[in-house]
């Protein structure tokens, strides 16, 4: 199987400014992806999208390619993430370069490890799947516990509360939350359906540890606690 790893990389972001190139832990948010891209077997091409000559130079410096330049319009605060990669998939098709599947690879991800990338490969190709994305269990945040509160501040069951008042979590059925670190799709897939997902989609389940997704000043000091404690990846740094 050809997968193509597409590694997502906007320059603008207003919760963290370049955040895709802010440091973490010694190293630019974007190399943690690049690293893991690079380090696993199954990704026949990794490729490097962005409108940012700055994140362009620092991507080329962790090792990924950067065979176009996005254009503008395609890197809005707006833009969906489905037209920025159906737009790196004809541009290598334009090249001759065909692949069976599409692997988008996002920054904010820092605790992927290259062994979810050949794990979901894997995974697609055993199952005939459209797609494999990653979920990580809701853990406490269950729906089940959720409430509606109206605006005279009563409290108001939802169709989906749980059977009875403190009803134990390991007694409701388990729910996942997309996770984001994983999205495998079939080529096919992306380009005629229009779709990351597709009709077939199988979970990659990621440990509660590792599901960092960095959006905001606090997320980016919870991945580094996580890097310097062992505890989202690899050994504590040094």
């Amino acid at each position: 199987m050809r997968v193509l790893g597409i590694v997502t990389a906007r320059g603008g972001s207003k919760g963290i400014p370049r955040k895709n190139v802010q440091m973490l832990c010694g190293k630019p948010l974007l190399q943690y992806t690049a690293e893991a891209a690079l380090a696993a077997s199954r990704l026949t091409r990794v490729i490097l999208t962005t409108e940012s000559d700055e994140i362009a130079e620092i991507g080329k410096q962790c090792g990924l390619d950067v065979p176009f330049m996005r254009p503008a319009e395609l890197a809005k605060d707006n833009t969906p993430s489905l037209p920025v990669i159906q737009h790196a998939v004809q541009f290598v098709q334009s090249q001759g370069e065909h692949y069976d599947a599409v692997f988008t690879l996002q920054p904010t991800h820092p605790l992927r490890l290259a062994a979810d990338i050949d794990g979901a490969i894997d995974l697609l190709e055993t199952t005939e799947a459209d797609s494999v994305i990653s979920f990580v269990d809701v853990g406490e945040k269950h729906p089940a516990r959720m409430k509606f509160i109206d605006d005279g501040g009563h409290v108001i069951d939802p169709p989906f509360a749980e059977e009875f008042e403190g009803q134990r979590r390991q007694d409701l059925r388990p729910l996942y939350l997309r996770e984001g670190s994983v999205y495998l799709t079939r080529t096919s897939v992306l380009m005629e359906q229009h779709s990351f997902k597709g009709q077939d989609c199988r979970a990659w389940i990621v440990p509660p540890e590792r599901a960092c997704n960095i959006d905001t000043p606090f997320d980016m000091q919870m991945a580094e606690w996580l890097i310097t404690t062992g505890l989202g990846w690899g050994e504590p740094v040094q």
